[in-house]
This record gives C-alpha cells, sequence and structure tokens, in this order.
C-alpha cells in the first residue's frame, strides 16, 4: 500500500550558531585567488563576525582591486595587498587561506599553505593529475592543519537528507546512479583584451609556457593546460555528491565518451558521458552536455538512484521519491528551505567551526581526490580510448 504524500521543508538553521561566534575565536583569512568565485566565497566568510580578512593575494589587478574593495566594505577590514602568494603565506598574521585561483595551481598552492602552517579552504577540483591527488592525501595524513575542498554538497541539508533515505533502505538496491548537467557556453567570440595589468608569467605557474592569450585567462576551465575541461569542473561536484549518497569509495574503473570541442579555440569537449564502475556494486552514470538549452539553475542538473523499490531524484533545491507500483505519484518530497546558494554557507561554517575546534571537516582531501580521481580517469579514457582502471595506487 503505498504511503501518503509527505513534503518536508530541509533547514540549515542549526549552524547559523557559527555565524556568531565570540570575538575570542577570531579567524585571520588570507584570499589567495580573488576572482568573481574567489571573492564570493571571501564574502561568505565574511559572515561570520568574528573572521577578519587580512590578506588578499592576486596577479591580475582589477581582480585585486575589486576584492580589497569588497572586503572593506566590512567595517575594521583593512587587508594587506599582495602579488606573490608565497608572501601571503609567510604573512605571520594570516591564520587561514581561501585558495580560488585556477585548477592548475591548486596543488602546489596546498602544499605551500600547509608548510607554511596555514589551515586551507581549497575551491575544486581539488587536482589534475593522480600523482598529485595521491601526494595530497599523504601530506593531510601528516599534518596537524584542516583542509576543506570546495565540494559544498558535503555540508548541505538536502543531500544529507539524501544520504539518510538511501541507507534507510527505502530504495531497495541501487544499482546505477544516472546524473547530468546541462548548459551552453558556445556562445560569444574569445577573449582578446583585458582590463588591467595581468602578470602572465606567474599566472602561468607550473603550467606549459604559451604566448599572453586573453581568453585562456577568461576561460582557462576549457584549455587542458589549467584544468580538465567541464566534464572535470562540473563533474568533481556531481561524483562527489554521488559518493556521499551512496557511501561509495574509490571507483575500480571509468570509461568516457565525447564529441569534439565546439567551442572555438579551445581543446576540451562540452559533450561528455562518463560511466563509473564501483566496488559497492553500482555505476555512476553522468552526462554533460555545455551544447544544450540553458535551464534555470535550479533546473539545469539531477541525480537519479535507480533502487528496486524506489527511485529518488535529487537536485539542486529539492529531492522526490517514487515507490514501485506508483512512480507517477511523489511519495516522499523534500525542499531545502534556504536554497542551492545556502551550500556554500553550511560548508564555509563547517570549515571555520573546525579551524576552531580542530575536528575534520566534511570534505577533506581524500574524499576530494576521490571525486577528482574518477573525472581525471574520465579524461584519460577519452585520451587512451579504452577503459581506465585504477589499483588503489595508479591509474591502468
Amino acid at each position: 500500500m503505498p504511503m501518503p504524500r509527505r513534503t518536508f521543508l530541509v533547514s540549515g538553521g542549526s549552524a547559523l550558531a557559527a555565524w556568531a561566534a565570540p570575538p575570542s575565536d577570531q579567524i585571520t583569512l588570507g584570499v589567495i585567488g580573488s576572482g568573481g568565485r574567489g571573492t564570493f566565497v571571501m564574502g561568505v566568510f565574511q559572515k561570520d563576525a568574528a573572521l577578519k580578512v587580512t590578506a588578499i593575494c592576486d596577479v591580475y589587478e582589477p581582480n585585486l582591486e575589486n576584492a580589497v574593495s569588497m572586503a572593506s566594505k566590512v567595517a575594521g577590514t583593512h587587508p594587506k595587498v599582495y602579488r606573490n602568494y608565497k608572501e601571503l603565506l609567510a604573512d605571520k598574521d594570516v591564520q587561514a587561506v581561501l585558495i580560488a585561483t585556477p585548477e592548475h595551481w591548486h596543488y602546489q598552492m596546498v602544499l605551500d599553505a600547509l608548510a607554511a602552517g596555514k589551515d586551507a579552504y581549497v575551491e575544486k577540483p581539488l587536482c589534475q593529475t593522480p600523482e598529485q591527488g595521491i601526494a595530497l592525501v599523504e601530506a593531510e595524513r601528516k599534518t596537524k592543519q584542516i583542509i576543506q575542498v570546495g565540494m559544498q554538497r558535503r555540508s548541505y541539508d538536502l543531500y544529507h537528507e539524501g544520504r539518510a533515505i538511501v541507507t534507510s533502505g527505502n530504495l531497495g538496491n541501487v544499482r546505477m546512479v544516472r546524473s547530468w548537467w546541462l548548459n551552453n557556453y558556445l556562445g560569444g567570440a574569445p577573449a582578446t583584451t583585458l582590463a588591467g595589468p595581468l602578470d602572465w608569467e606567474q599566472w602561468q605557474g607550473p603550467a606549459e609556457r604559451r604566448p599572453m592569450d586573453a581568453d585562456r585567462f577568461r576561460n582557462w576551465r576549457f584549455y587542458s593546460d589549467y584544468a580538465g575541461g567541464i566534464v572535470a569542473d562540473q563533474g568533481a561536484h556531481v561524483f562527489d555528491g554521488i559518493h556521499m549518497l551512496m557511501s561509495a569509495g574509490f571507483p575500480n574503473a571509468v570509461t568516457a565518451a565525447a564529441n569534439k570541442p565546439h567551442k572555438a579555440g579551445v581543446d576540451q569537449p562540452e559533450s561528455v558521458v562518463v560511466i563509473a564502475e564501483y566496488p559497492e556494486d553500482f555505476l555512476g552514470v553522468f552526462t554533460v552536455n555545455y551544447a544544450a538549452m540553458q535551464y534555470k539553475s535550479r533546473n539545469d542538473q539531477l541525480n537519479q538512484l535507480d533502487g528496486d523499490l524506489a527511485r529518488m531524484d535529487i537536485g539542486r533545491e529539492e529531492l522526490k521519491v517514487f515507490v514501485k507500483g506508483s512512480e507517477e505519484q511523489v511519495e516522499i518530497e523534500k525542499k531545502s528551505e534556504k536554497g542551492f546558494g545556502w551550500a556554500t554557507d553550511l560548508h564555509v561554517q563547517n570549515f571555520l567551526q573546525c579551524v576552531r575546534t580542530r575536528q575534520r571537516p566534511t570534505a577533506p582531501m581524500k574524499l576530494a581526490f576521490q571525486a577528482a580521481l574518477v573525472v581525471q580517469m574520465a579524461n584519460l579514457s577519452l585520451k587512451n580510448g579504452r577503459r581506465m582502471r585504477w589499483t588503489g595506487t595508479r591509474v591502468v
């Protein structure tokens, strides 16, 4: 007999106390990489009354100037300005760092932050290669510093509710999770100019040397020198969500297929299908298509967990459960009271709480490497034209 439909609002209000920490719990933050995402997350950090942004570093002057202006809107905030991140890390007044640079810098900057004794919040994907991921996990094992990777679904109230439903057994055996993300980035001409000075050599850092290129700077996510393409950028989020919901570990193998790139000048495809095989006896299937119709953000991604007793659909804002024999009727529906944007607030709050208590954060490097590894293996599958296996220490 079908259960009566139940609808719940999921609230993250229990974490609000972290925003009102006493002055004795003050944390000083340095920001490394102050582009759009870095400046936004910096603003989320500043919601904590006992946090002060004391330093900001960027190699692009317009970003640096904008971030200093934004940070200074909080009373009493006068951040030092740096143009080399190692000088910021040497600043003894900085306790923790936010790293929001392009992906190709994450590995070295995290290692350098740990060596400097700083706690670190780093945006995803964690790293570019499996070898880097192994080294970072080992560094995390040896350090006492707190590291949080920006996989905000790990702190999101809606995803905690979703994991509880899977764990309860109400879905039955889940042998496949189908996920998709739709958008379109094919319009517009490549960037040819910048609004101000850029230290191009320093920005390239560990990447292969290239002539100055405004589009590589603006659209670095789509160039393999600096990132793993849109499949890595969005897939890291999606596969981490799958791992969380399914309580899964590292994949056994990954296979991928893709179209050619349709965006002028870039070398990464925008339409990719990834199939990950897990020892927990299920498949994770991710389809990303950035040549599709654009949707409202709350509708542009979905995960469908296909159990033999019920199916759960979980997106940005809500989840729904449909039971066998009544698949046209929603039996359980949960909505996030504050929406997906609140996930970043919850994730930052968790990091700051762990900085103060020295507890383990919700998205440490080992979990972030699991997600990064899947999309790295997907790109290796595209490059080699075959299924790639994970041995536990390397990809073959």
